[in-house]
């Protein structure tokens, strides 16, 4: 084919326009943050494939940029920035949750904590339902989506404005999950017994003693009370208004096609799940790439000691000077050189061992062969790809479910945890030792999970598209769709039918009961009769 250069092109420029012509039209509703990057991925994918792709996004949005070669974006016009796109609202955030935590073990505390989290999380619902509504009172742009014919809506259900849209303009509905917005995607989908399923905030594994089983459901109670009290109200509003009061966002959610779940079980715990349900945990795991020259110099420069990486992720970066400088004290006491994405004053404790940077590319650098432990607040993107080279964790959890992330991890041998609220420089310093010594077995453990998370039949990013093209061509994906979440809660737990057999059974339990008097009396007064008839 080289020798005709003309037909080689026609059969290309053929190929690249039925790829095009054959592409679906995706409407995509993100979260921001380290959402954004997941979301990001599966974009990118269904570009690849020739997929065209739109984006709605909100005026102040962080990291969802306006322009970009994946995607055309529709931006929507906002007075003021979510929380979650706020890098000053989430240090504050967590300088009072650490604060809170310093008291933990009091009432108050326990109240202070939820009542903490409870509001950050009304506000921002509340920010999504204003986003919602003006999106549904813009005429011009309802009836630009309308006209578009969409094959399917990918959104993300922790902040479930595209929940509520697809509804809007009946589309089959994706959604890429690890959290609802009332707490673990499970928990919304599929059946979750408290006996041995750990509620986020429970801070359980699956092996639970009567108080931990008492504790789960006291967080499972928290949360079922901050759906309807908090989260829920600002989106049951928009429905009552747009679709009518029998109408609610739960059960919308519920009705979606399919759920790629971003967990498997070689991370989270085993549970019951759904046929709806495709799990793609890690699918941002990638080889390494080469470092730049100056962060490569410097890892070489580790010898055989190697290096310690440490990172916030993309919401914290900053844990403020007094918690920075107890850690940059316990870097300068290792022999290890570390890396450290560091927000912030430049601690004055920090030892020539240890390089600041504003950013890294993490998963390079956890690729990389000189890497030892990875020193991270437990998200879940940071943890996958920490399974996927086979790197020890050493857990810093700051807010939300990283706490119960670091649980799992620490169940599986792979990880440790420290306690920000108490944390000193000795204590730390033993901590870190302690996995990097050779002798121990987290390094086995992670390496173990490594070869589990890559024996796989199919990649998590090749399972996510094959799924969410099975939902374009199939305008939906509803016979793996279980009617569960129809059903009112006593016929969901059939209080009705065991209301029945109760009713039954004391209607027989009486007419017994009944019977047996009407023998009794007959039997007593069939031996008066005889004995009166001998008196007389």
């Amino acid at each position: 084919m080289a020798s005709y250069p003309v037909l080689t092109f026609l059969v290309f420029f053929s190929a690249a326009l039925s790829s095009t012509c054959d592409g679906g039209k995706v409407l995509v509703y993100p979260l921001d943050g380290s959402h954004w990057l997941n979301m990001k991925i599966l974009l990118e994918l269904l570009h690849s494939r020739g997929h065209e792709i739109t984006v709605i996004r909100s005026s102040t949005s962080w990291y969802i940029s306006e322009v970009s070669p994946y995607y055309t974006s529709i931006t929507i016009a906002q007075d003021h920035s979510h929380h979650i796109e706020s890098q000053d609202f989430m240090t504050s955030f967590l300088k009072r949750s650490m604060e809170i935590r310093r008291r933990e073990g009091s009432l108050w505390a326990f109240i202070e904590f939820y009542q903490n989290l409870f509001n950050m999380l009304e506000e921002s619902q509340q920010d999504v339902a204003k986003m919602v509504i003006n999106i549904f009172e813009n005429e011009t742009l309802i009836m630009k989506l309308k006209k578009t014919e969409y094959d399917f809506m990918l959104l993300d259900p922790a902040f479930p404005g595209g929940v509520l849209l697809a509804h809007y303009l009946q589309l089959p509905t994706v959604l890429s999950a690890r959290w609802a917005f009332s707490g673990e995607a499970h928990f919304a989908i599929a059946p979750s017994p408290l006996s041995y399923v750990p509620q986020l905030l429970s801070y359980n594994s699956d092996t639970m003693d009567f108080f931990q089983r008492m504790k789960n459901v006291i967080s499972h109670m928290m949360l079922v009370y901050m759906h309807y009290f908090f989260v829920n109200p600002p989106y049951q509003a928009v429905c009552d208004k747009y679709f009518g009061p029998d109408v609610d966002v739960m059960s919308l959610m519920q009705g979606a096609d399919l759920w790629l779940i971003r967990t498997d079980f070689i991370f989270e715990f085993p549970r019951p799940t759904m046929p709806n349900v495709v799990y793609i945990g890690g699918f941002q795991g990638k080889p390494s790439k080469p470092l730049p020259a100056d962060l490569e110099d410097f890892m070489q420069s580790s010898g055989e000691h190697g290096v310690v990486v440490m990172s916030l992720g993309t919401l914290l970066g900053d844990l403020g000077p007094e918690l920075s400088e107890i850690i940059a004290s316990a870097f300068a006491n290792l022999p290890q050189k570390v890396v450290w994405r560091h927000i912030g004053e430049r601690p004055t404790s920090l030892g020539n061992n240890t390089m600041l940077v504003k950013w890294l590319p993490q998963n390079d650098i956890l690729g990389h062969p000189k890497t030892k432990l990875f020193m991270s607040h437990g998200g879940t993107n940071g943890i996958y790809e920490a399974i996927y080279h086979g790197v020890p964790i050493l857990g810093l959890p700051l807010i939300f479910g990283q706490i119960d992330n670091f649980v799992r991890m620490k169940a599986r041998g792979a990880a440790e945890m420290v306690d920000v609220t108490t944390l000193d420089v000795e204590s730390l310093t033993n901590t870190l030792k302690n996995i990097l010594d050779p002798t121990k077995a987290y390094k086995e453990k992670i390496q173990k999970l490594s070869q589990l998370h890559h024996d796989k039949p199919m990649k998590p990013t090749d399972s996510a598209l094959f799924w969410m093209e099975f939902v374009m061509r199939h305008k939906g994906a509803s016979h793996l769709r279980t009617e569960s979440y129809k059903l009112p809660w006593y016929a969901y737990h059939c209080l009705d039918v065991m209301a029945v057999f109760a009713a039954c059974g004391l209607i027989l339990m009486s007419l017994f009961w009944v019977s047996c008097r009407c023998v009794i009396r007959a039997v007593i007064r069939a031996t008066k009769s005889p004995a009166k008839s001998k008196k007389e």
